[in-house]
């Protein structure tokens, strides 16, 4: 297969690729889907040919992307999208948690989505600073 890229395209993919891998594997500790990390690794390989030598590092054998890269701000991209789904998935949580737990259905809908809309106002203002856990014992 190929694919033709122009510089800029190919450094977006690598940000792709990374963001990718980084969502599927970041959380699996020993148990790595090792085919991911090889297609991440051969993309990545690219980067001499196209003058971005400072992306890449060799680790047992495999090219992959360097602390450079790592730090260049691809994890604050990562960071904001793990915020907004947190907040997204509390909000709808919660609204879910105050209708009984009913699953959401056409009857229920424009409550629901009034609940969540109401919870993400509040998060878009505080945060979690008003959000507390009753524990019982």
């Amino acid at each position: 297969m190929k694919i033709e890229l122009t510089e800029q395209q190919f450094r977006y993919l690598l940000d792709l690729v990374y963001i990718g891998n980084w969502v599927i594997n970041s959380t699996r500790e020993n148990d790595r889907i090792r085919e991911y990390d090889q297609v991440e690794s051969l993309v990545f390989s690219r980067c001499a040919e196209h003058k971005m030598k400072s992306l890449i590092e060799h680790l047992d054998g495999a090219v992959i992307p360097s602390h450079a890269f790592a730090e260049g701000g691809i994890h604050e991209v990562i960071e904001n999208y793990e915020d907004v789904v947190f907040y997204e998935i509390l909000a709808e949580e919660l609204a879910l948690r105050d209708m009984d737990g009913e699953p959401m259905t056409r009857e229920n809908y424009a409550e629901l989505m009034e609940r969540i809309d109401t919870y993400m106002g509040e998060f878009e203002e505080h945060g979690t600073d008003h959000v507390s856990v009753d524990l019982e014992e």
